[in-house]
């Protein structure tokens, strides 16, 4: 009789118990050339995820500049759609066109997101978009939270450092289920110096110890807590070699997605997919 209790049972017992769903961070290295990382030998945590992981050839469209770039990637919409033109976001849609975290939210509203940035339109009410919704209901319900530091005005190597700061001790105290992490110290190299010069490649060694640091917080918590983490990097534009980006050549429409899974396995998505489809195809991870 215990014997035949317990066959009857145990699928319902099973069949409530909680699935682990798949954590992600996006990190947008804003400017970055890929080609340029690798083959510099500089940037050792980006080489290993690009080789272990899920990979795929971008091709972002003109104008190419951060505002249309990210708008496109982080709300999975055509520049049609969100209607950011240029970096001034005058007239854009993005009321209209929720970006990746929110729509994680209202997929699930037991989601907690994060959002770190030193470029203001990403994730700044108080100015320019933003691209990222300001949510201040679930930000007062300790279900959003948002670092905005001021890249443009203080300089990206030193904001780039204390995003990366704030956004480990964030993520580890914080626990959020969806994250955007972003960094602007090889844009601003390039702008400054130009695409090709040491100054790229140092600012691009930067990041890539930014990179190293999340990457080995996100592991520590796999391995202690025992969840699933998609670690995902993406760029909105490339660099002429001059230093620059706006027009439609191949070097300035290049980007590219990796994606590698942390206690789980790598996604399985399409060998080549646009820009838009990377918020889609994260969200469907969640699902």
């Amino acid at each position: 009789m215990t014997l035949l209790y317990l066959s009857l049972t145990l699928p319902f017992a099973l069949s409530n118990v909680p699935r682990v769903k798949t954590k992600i961070l996006l990190v947008g290295i804003d400017g970055l050339n890929l080609k340029t990382a690798l083959d510099s030998g500089r940037a050792p945590v980006l080489a290993l995820l690009r080789k272990n992981g899920y990979f795929s050839e971008l091709t972002v469209d003109a104008p190419t500049y951060s505002g249309p770039g990210w708008s496109t990637l982080l709300t999975g919409s055509t520049h049609a759609q969100h209607n950011v033109t240029d970096n001034t976001f005058v007239g854009h849609a993005l009321l209209h066109r929720p970006d990746l975290l929110s729509r994680a939210f209202y997929q699930d509203q037991s989601t907690k997101t994060f959002a770190a940035a030193g470029w203001l339109p990403i994730v700044d009410p108080m100015g320019l978009g933003p691209i990222i919704h300001e949510r201040r209901e679930q930000q007062l319900a300790y279900q959003h939270r948002v670092i905005v530091r001021d890249g443009d005005t203080y300089g990206y190597e030193k904001i780039d450092s204390i995003i990366a700061e704030a956004s480990c001790y964030a993520m580890n105290d914080f626990g959020p289920d969806v994250s955007f992490v972003y960094f602007c110290d090889a844009d601003e190299a390039a702008h400054v110096f130009s695409a090709v010069g040491v100054e790229y490649v140092n600012a691009i060694e930067r990041v890539d110890r930014h990179l190293a640091r999340l990457k080995s917080l996100i592991e520590t918590r796999v391995k202690e807590l025992g969840e699933k983490w998609l670690l995902v990097v993406t760029t909105d534009h490339g660099h002429i070699d001059e230093g620059g980006h706006g027009g439609d050549s191949p070097q300035e429409k290049a980007s590219f997605v990796i994606a590698v899974g942390l206690g789980r396995e790598n996604p399985h998505w399409a060998p080549s997919i646009a820009p838009e489809d990377l918020t889609p195809l994260l969200l469907a991870e969640r699902a």
